[in-house]
């Protein structure tokens, strides 16, 4: 493991990856079954896991912009769900997507900058920096 590698920066980037993948897998299954809804409470569990572990990832040692995003998907998240429980499925779709791309696409993109931990890792191994 890169020594900069903490434990909860691993535990955020394995979440953030297991949330990636199940999205788009319920985003190509079928939507309002079963199977539909045990994955999209994981898919919940796994961005708190995100949004809450990035509390403990500070750059020098105090928070950063990034962390409001955190607070807002951990709100978005209690509406989304409120969304389903209730029905509004039209308005649960286009968070379920925003958030995918925004919480998920966006700032997983800005992760991959080539001063950032992971952008360091990923560019570097393929030999790029």
């Amino acid at each position: 493991m890169h020594p900069n590698f903490t434990p909860i920066i691993l535990a955020h980037t394995l979440a953030a990856l297991a949330a990636i993948a199940l999205g788009a897998a319920m985003f190509l299954a079928r939507k309002g079954t079963f199977l539909h809804r045990v994955a999209g409470r994981s898919w919940v569990v796994l961005m708190l896991a995100v949004a809450i572990t990035s509390f403990w990832i500070k750059s020098s040692g105090s928070f950063s912009w990034i962390h409001i995003l955190s607070v807002a998907v951990i709100v978005l998240l209690a509406i989304l769900v409120f969304q389903a429980v209730t029905r509004r499925i039209s308005a649960h779709r286009r968070l379920a997507i925003g958030l995918y791309i925004g919480a998920l696409g966006i700032t997983g993109a800005f992760t991959l900058l080539p001063y950032r931990l992971l952008g360091r890792l990923v560019w570097g191994g393929l030999g790029i920096i």
